[in-house]
């Protein structure tokens, strides 16, 4: 007994107590904050490989952002990113940040589909479709249920069949490969059931997006609920944006 105290005593505690406050530290890449100062607009929007940052005003679209910082460390008098992990957004808009915007990111209650909360609040079954992604995201999404996140004490877990399901996670910019797949897998889930797009190449295809190798119908058919950004996404942000969809915070 006196071993295993004193392995408690050493190693601590294992797991996060509060996933909604915790804390991350300054190196990661959350909510980024634009400042009104004037800087060369065009070598800004120039600068972005995905097409993220547009000007006047300049606004950051996280949805197309794949977090690399350049835009920081090129204009760190206009553009600094927070270590606000709380990124998730059920109306695509909200994930544009714009000039001055010093507020959070959040789920509006009133555009969370009838019967999510009161059908799934206490549980809810995902099943994750890698459409094309490149382990990142996918590797975040399995650490949600590891020792320290513990993402299944909220009732939320990710299932092995789409039959036992309450709705599919996607990942990737969903390939034109995939998207038969994707759909199938979607078909199997039984009614109803909800649609998480997970990072930055699910939510908009990232530097795939202009590709002829994409099938992206997928999303113009079916109604997305949960829009969780990053690249990858961070399990935090993940977690936080379920739980705020579900109510359960």
């Amino acid at each position: 007994m006196f071993e295993n105290i004193k392995i408690w005593w050493h190693q601590g505690k294992q797991y996060i107590p509060d996933v909604t406050n915790a804390k991350l530290p300054g190196i990661f890449r959350g909510r980024p904050v634009i400042t009104r100062s004037g800087v060369d607009e065009a070598a800004l929007v120039e600068l972005c490989p995905t097409g993220a940052i547009t000007g006047n005003p300049v606004c950051i679209d996280l949805g197309k952002c794949t977090f690399c910082g350049e835009c920081a460390f090129r204009f760190p008098e206009k553009i600094s990113f927070t270590s606000d992990y709380k990124l998730s957004a059920n109306v695509r808009e909200r994930l544009v940040v714009k000039e001055g915007d010093d507020k959070g990111i959040v789920v509006e209650p009133s555009k969370v589909r009838k019967g999510v909360r009161s059908l799934f609040g206490q549980s809810l079954k995902l099943r994750q479709v890698s459409a094309g992604g490149d382990n990142s995201c996918e590797l975040e999404l399995n650490a949600c249920n590891n020792v320290q996140f513990d993402m299944s004490r909220f009732g939320i877990d990710f299932v092995a069949s789409p039959r036992h399901a309450d709705g599919v996670v996607i990942t990737g910019p969903i390939t034109a490969n995939m998207a038969g797949p994707l759909e199938i897998c979607y078909n199997a889930v039984p009614d109803p059931k909800i649609v998480i797009l997970v990072g930055t190449d699910a939510i908009s295809g990232g530097i795939f997006a202009d590709s002829p190798a994409l099938d992206r119908d997928f999303l113009t058919k079916y109604p997305v609920d949960l829009y969780v950004p990053g690249n990858p996404a961070h399990p935090l942000t993940f977690i936080n944006g379920v739980l705020d969809m579900l109510k359960k915070q």
